[in-house]
Order: structure tokens, then sequence, then C-alpha cells
């Protein structure tokens, strides 16, 4: 790690990506509380999150080619502005749902730069261990702003005399005019961040910019990407990961409140496990794992599947944390290494940007599609029991298929 924060100067890339995850979670929930103050039905709460994530998945073809035309770091800075601007919209009073779609058109934007820098910055063998600190930073960022967005909402916070009189001040039309104001702070200070990152020069061959050339420029690399042997094996898997991962914290809540009965706060306790667990393997994963070995942790995806049953006989609280922890911890050790060598392939095949754009595109659906599978199951009164076993099933069924096909091709690492 010390020869890549001196070679890069990795610390401010993994600053600015920290502050800036940092304040999107947190504006989620202060968006939450916006549509409860409105009087928004409840339906309107998850599709914040839709929206959020629906815009990785629509703006795939333009943000990768954004990324590879201008500097990495300024499309960053860019995307923070963009962030920025849907605070001010919810201060005026947009509607939040409209407000965090344009926090999503920035996180669209803010990731194939972020990625694509990460690669063009680290040499290939220091990937892994890049990709560990940025999941670090990344989830470490999560869990805090969970904890600075419910902050900004209690009522301890709003009923500071300072807090009511600056909302009075400004003549607001909303009580969260000072959470919104301090979120404001923090993509600033994300984008001041951005200036202090280097280039690392590369320049790609400049693209057109019309509809159907991007459109068809980005189906053509879809394809590269997926019918290359090592390429394919990582993007399944980092698109299996990431739709499970969606789906499991739901999943998490739920088995917690029905099965041990914990409520709901103290079942975000499981939640705030896995994520430490997920930042151990992380850094495992940084000092056991190089490059060329990134093929040799698919046997954990079998791993993780054949875990989650074990949830089934867990009674006690006490057990159901290290479960969590040793799920985070498998999945941390496991997707790390398949980031980079996605990554490493993506670059080689294509261009930083636009091959994180794809995996975006891919990981983004993913997690729709399982969102949607899911809300349908629990439509259909599914039992967490059963939907525990389908996760697993889906989980050892993809990894099996993943791995005989590697093993069968015997994917040299290039």
């Amino acid at each position: 790690m010390t020869s890549l924060l001196r070679r890069t100067g990795f610390v401010p890339l993994m600053g600015a990506q920290f502050v800036s995850a940092l304040a999107d979670n947190a504006l989620l929930l202060v968006a939450m509380a916006l549509l409860i103050e409105q009087g928004q039905a409840a339906f309107w709460v998850p599709l914040l999150k839709l929206m959020f994530t629906l815009s990785y998945v629509v703006l795939g073809p333009w943000v990768g080619v954004c990324a590879d035309t201008w500097p990495k770091q300024k499309v960053m800075m860019v995307a923070n502005g963009v962030k920025a601007v849907a605070c001010i919209a919810m201060l005026w009073g947009v509607n939040p749902l409209l407000a965090f779609a344009i926090v999503g058109v920035g996180a669209a934007a803010y990731a194939p730069a972020k990625y694509g820098l990460v690669t063009e910055l680290a040499q290939p063998e220091q990937l892994v261990t890049a990709n560990a600190w940025i999941e670090i930073s990344t989830v470490s960022a999560v869990l805090l702003g969970v904890v600075l967005g419910g902050a900004l909402v209690s009522p301890a916070w709003l009923q500071q005399n300072w807090v009511q009189a600056w909302a009075q001040f400004q003549d607001a039309q909303t009580v969260y005019t000072a959470s919104l104001a301090m979120l404001l702070v923090l993509y600033g200070m994300a984008a001041a961040l951005n200036l202090y990152i280097q280039g690392s020069g590369k320049v790609y061959a400049p693209m057109p910019w019309n509809f159907m050339s991007i459109c068809q420029g980005f189906w053509q690399d879809f394809k590269r990407l997926w019918t290359d042997p090592l390429g394919s094996i990582s993007l399944s898997v980092t698109t299996l990961f990431w739709g499970v991962g969606a789906t499991l914290q739901l999943l998490v809540l739920s088995w917690a409140q029905e099965k041990l009965l914990l409520n709901l706060s103290q079942a975000a306790y499981l939640q705030a496990a896995t994520a430490g667990g997920v930042i151990a393997g992380a850094a495992l994963a940084a000092r056991w794992v190089a490059l060329h070995q990134a093929t040799w942790v698919l046997g954990l995806g079998l791993a993780m599947g054949a875990l989650l049953p074990i949830m089934l006989w867990v009674t006690q609280w006490q057990t159901a944390v290290l479960l969590t922890t040793l799920l985070g911890l498998v999945g941390g050790f496991f997707v790390v290494p398949m980031n980079a060598l996605l990554q490493h392939r993506g670059v080689v095949l294509l261009s930083a940007g636009r091959s994180i754009a794809i995996q975006n595109v891919n990981e983004n659906a993913s997690i729709l599609a399982m969102m949607a599978a899911y809300s349908g199951l629990l439509y259909f009164q599914a039992k967490v029991e059963d939907l525990i076993l389908a996760l697993s099933f889906l989980m050892i069924t993809v990894m099996a298929r993943v791995l005989w096909r590697h093993l069968s091709l015997k994917t040299p690492f290039a």
C-alpha cells in the first residue's frame, strides 16, 4: 500500500470517494424524511433508491465516454457539483424523488471516472490492493453516512435553536434546511479534494457524440467484454454479487425481525456487522491475493451460497452477528479480486471509463432485477425461509456454472 500511495497520490482519491459516498448515504435519509414531511405515500420512499440505481443503467453508454473524453478527476468534480445541485433543488422545494434522480445522474458519471482513474493510476499488480482500499473507503462511508443521515433528521438536531433560527432566516420550505446545507458543504469538500488528484495523462481516441454511434459502440463493447473468457467470468461474478448483496440487505432485516425477534434498529446492527466483515475481507484480499491469482477465489462464491441456509438454524442474536460478519468477510475477500480482474481486462480490451460503465450497467441491472423478484415474492407472501433458500440456490448454481466454465476453458491470465 505504501508504494501505491507514493507512486499515485492515492490518498486524495480515497478521500474524495469517502466524502462523496458519505454525503450520498446521508442525503438518502434526508430525502426520505423530506418525503414524509411532505405527506407523500409510503411507496415513494423505496422509489428514491430505484431512481438512483436506474441512472446507472440508463446513462451507462454516455458516462463511460465522458470519463474517457475529459480528465477523470475533473469529471468527478463536476459529478459532485451535480449532486450539490440536487441538494439545492431540495432546498427550493423540488420533489425529493426528482432531486434524488439528479443525485443518481451525478453518481452514474462519478463511478466510471473514479474506477477508471484507479485502473490508470495503479499498476496491474497493485489493482487488488487499490480496489480493496476503495472498497474499505466506500463501505466505511456507507456506515457513517447512515449514522450522519440519522443524526441530521433526528429531533435532537432539528430542535437546536440555531437550526430553527437558520430555517426561519432562510424562509425555508422545510425544517431540514440546515441538514441540506451541511451536505452541500460535504459535496463541496469532495469536489475540492479532486483538485489534489493527479491525472494519469492517459488519452483515448475521440468518439462521435451522436446518439446511435454511442449506443452501437456501447453494445459492441458490451459483447466484447462478455465474450472474453476472463472478462465474462469476472463480470458474471460481480453482477451476481451485487444483485445478491442488495437483496440480502433487505432479507437480513426481515429475518432478524421475524426469526430473532429484533426490532428494526437492532436488526440494522446486523447490517453493520456485515459491513465490518466486508472491510476485513477486503483488507485480507489486498494482503494475500495478487491479480494473477484472482480466479483462485471463485470457490468462495460457492461458500457464500452455502453459508446462507445456516440462517435457518440461528436463533440467538450473538450467533447472528457472527454469521453476518462471516458472510461479509467472505464477500469482501471474494469480490475485491474479481473487481480488480474485471478492471484489468476492461482496460486491456476497451478503455478504463467504457469498461467500468459496462460493469455498472450490469451490476445495477442485476440489483433492479433482484429487487423486482424479491418484491414479487413478498407480494405472493413467500416465507423468509424460502427466500433464503432461493438466494442460496441461485448463488450456488451460478457460481458452480462459472467455476465449471473457468476450469473447462483453463483460461490463462493476461
